[in-house]
């Protein structure tokens, strides 16, 4: 082969690694959340800026939630956003939304959504940036020193 290495023998299985990126992921969160989006047909959806929180209803239900429902519950033992939650669980933002709604009618999250006012003062998405700049890469190197 132009690379130098020998064509893979036929006779020998296909290796077993891990699958394509995006095939099971794209089916995942249709089944976190019952085929069920955060599309605001209920009314508008969650920001993602909506701060939850867990009730004593939810931390004393975590043994019987499922395993997405329970890790929500569990991080949100302090207020966490919406973002928050789907970053650090490493879940779709609205797989997050559906599911938060479907804690909260439970009575296992309260839900603050934020005031429409603040959410657009620019004073606000400009200490975001500076927060978000201030935190270092993987190098531990802080983005606003370049």
């Amino acid at each position: 082969m132009a690379d130098g290495n020998p064509p893979p023998d036929p006779s020998e299985p296909a290796p077993s690694g891990p699958e394509p990126v995006g095939q099971a992921s794209a089916v995942r969160p249709f089944l976190l959340t019952a085929g069920r989006v955060a599309d605001g047909g209920d009314g508008p959806s969650l920001p993602i800026e909506t701060q939850v929180v867990a009730t004593a209803e939810g931390l004393d239900a975590l043994d019987r939630l499922s395993f997405e429902q329970h890790d929500i519950v569990a991080v949100c033992r302090l207020p966490q956003s919406l973002a928050e939650i789907a970053a650090r669980l490493r879940l779709h933002l609205n797989v997050v939304r559906v599911l938060a709604e479907d804690l909260r009618a439970a009575g296992q999250l309260t839900v603050h959504v934020p005031d429409a006012g603040v959410v657009h003062d620019s004073t606000v998405l400009r200490r975001v940036i500076d927060g978000l700049r201030a935190i270092p890469d993987a190098r531990g190197v802080r983005s606003d020193s370049d």
